[in-house]
């Protein structure tokens, strides 16, 4: 499998009183399929899986993959913080057919390279599926750094790394001495420096409510290689980037954000709040003008 085109971490729709809304997750996942991303990440961060009992993450595997039904990628969160959870939710994946896994560091542990290699190679060889590891030591403090790359790179299953260090040197890392790992933007903010480094795929939250609007940026980068037109998406999408990366409520803007599209995906789950009424018509004015450049254009090309 090779990781290519936009990649959306599907939020986890949620009933008034906590449950998960099966009925609006489907909606959600067909609301993507429709749009045309090119695969959906179940349990994943932006699917408040840290939120979700282990019974709940695998019965949201097994759905999405009844729902998605073949029309596009899946691909399924693994993150946990004992490697025994990981491999089981590895495993799962690989009963359910998944097309592949999302495998992160274990968070809070702090293991070094080589024990983190451990655990990446465990539950590789639990599910063998091909493998997007997830690098984000802002939430796992850690670093899947170069020894840790270079252990892993030995099974085949490794094929994609989502970088979200936010360190623009790990871009120019990557794709000097990783050439065989497919670097997947994680850093919506630098999405298109990823593009002009060879990155092919995204995977970005933002294309929960506005897939189309990132998938027009994937296009001009990548399938047209026109970095002008590219450069315009990207100045659009600049201020929606600064709202999620900046605010510290990324989760709860893009649920807002599914609202403003229509999705009824309720609020986040506990330790997590809604946004407020400020925050909230702060974000719909962002949205109506990224909306409305981006739209121009696309008609002009």
């Amino acid at each position: 499998m090779k990781f290519e085109g936009i990649y959306t971490p599907a939020v986890t729709p949620f009933g008034p009183g906590g449950e998960i809304d099966r009925a609006a997750f489907a909606d959600v996942l067909e609301s993507l399929i429709a749009a045309g991303v090119h695969g959906i990440v179940v349990g994943g961060s932006t699917g408040e899986y840290y939120a979700q009992t282990a019974e709940e993450r695998l019965a949201l595997a097994a759905f999405a993959k009844e729902v998605i039904k073949g029309r596009t990628a899946l691909i399924v969160g693994t993150g946990a913080t004992r490697t025994e959870d990981s491999v089981a939710y590895a495993e799962h994946a690989r009963e359910i057919g998944a097309d592949a896994i999302l495998v992160a560091s274990p968070p809070y542990a702090l293991p070094t390279e080589r024990e983190n290699a451990v655990h990446a190679l465990t539950i590789d060889r639990a599910a063998n599926l091909p493998i997007m590891l997830y690098n984000y030591p802002g939430r796992t403090g850690v670093m899947m750094g170069e020894t840790f790359l270079s252990r892993v790179s030995r099974s085949k299953n490794f094929r994609a790394i989502k970088e979200s260090s936010g360190d623009i040197n790990r871009v120019h890392l990557l794709a000097r001495e990783f050439p065989h790992i497919e670097m997947s933007c994680g850093m919506d903010d630098q999405a298109l420096e990823f593009f002009a480094w060879g990155s092919r795929s995204w995977v970005c939250g933002g294309s929960n409510f506005l897939p189309r609007e990132h998938i027009a940026l994937y296009e001009a980068c990548v399938v047209e290689k026109d970095f002008d037109k590219g450069r315009a998406i990207m100045k659009a999408l600049l201020p929606l980037m600064a709202l999620l990366e900046g605010g510290g409520k990324f989760v709860q803007c893009i649920k807002f954000g599914c609202q403003l599209a229509g999705l009824e995906v309720g609020d986040v789950r506990p330790p997590l709040r809604p946004l407020n009424d400020e925050e909230k018509r702060g974000l719909q004015t962002v949205v109506a003008n990224l909306k409305r450049t981006i739209a121009h254009i696309t008609s002009e090309n």
